[in-house]
């Protein structure tokens, strides 16, 4: 069996080329026994359930193809694409994760998480997702138009690029006492969310941050069933 681990994809119609590398990716698994783990910001911003386009339709019929085929697709939500569904992942058989999920592969001990929680020295935003994300705004926001809910969305993500110009990199990127917390009972931590792919060895245990989705090509982390714990490594996905 296969494992592969993706995030922060920010597909759009806006960026075709983008949405042809995850078709791509699909295609290259297909016949791999798969489960692929999609850990946030797989679109640039999800408007709701009810959403439907001809670019994504032709997600959706990729995927249907590819959980047909035997294989699995977990998502867990990441900033912006938090409001995506069961209603969604159920045109393709796809499952909703929890925002913190435990995974065990060959004895070792994996958590999966989007990777902004982690990001405690951004107070701004910490705050922000709070109010955003509770239960009761959530259900309001669902009841409005698409047309209001597609101009929240891009009011969020300006306000969002013109907040991080002023600040810093240290502020943007995870908290180290944040990491330590999560790592104390597993293995290793997979996430993405700060776009800086990497492994970070840390004592016995290891933080693999996946890569953002550029126009050419992506860091993702693809692990086979009786891989070795000390053979992990981020693997370039071109397209």
């Amino acid at each position: 069996m296969t494992y592969l681990f993706i995030s922060d994809l920010h597909l759009s119609p806006d960026h075709p080329r983008l949405v042809r590398g995850f078709l791509d990716l699909l295609t290259e698994y297909q016949n791999q026994n798969t489960q692929l783990y999609i850990l946030g910001d797989w679109f640039n911003a999800w408007i709701g359930d009810d959403y439907t386009s001809p670019w994504l339709d032709e997600i959706v019929t990729a995927l249907k193809q590819f959980t047909q085929a035997g294989n699995q697709v977990y998502f867990q939500a990441g900033n912006r694409d938090f409001v995506l569904g069961s209603k969604f992942l159920a045109r393709f058989g796809g499952q909703l994760l929890p925002e913190i999920d435990q995974l065990i592969i060959a004895g070792t001990h994996f958590r999966l998480e989007h990777g902004d929680a982690l990001c405690t020295d951004d107070v701004s935003y910490q705050r922000f997702k709070k109010i955003i994300r509770h239960p009761w705004l959530l259900g309001f926001l669902r009841k409005t138009p698409l047309s209001f809910r597609t101009r929240l969305a891009n009011r969020f993500r300006q306000q969002s690029h013109q907040a991080q110009q002023f600040k810093s990199y240290e502020v943007m990127d995870v908290n180290p006492h944040a990491v330590e917390l999560a790592l104390q009972d597993v293995d290793v931590l997979i996430h993405g969310h700060t776009h800086r792919a990497a492994i970070h060895q840390l004592a016995q245990k290891r933080r693999i941050v996946l890569g953002d989705w550029k126009e050419d090509s992506a860091e993702i982390l693809e692990i086979q069933e009786d891989q070795s714990f000390d053979t992990l490594k981020l693997k370039k996905w071109r397209y």
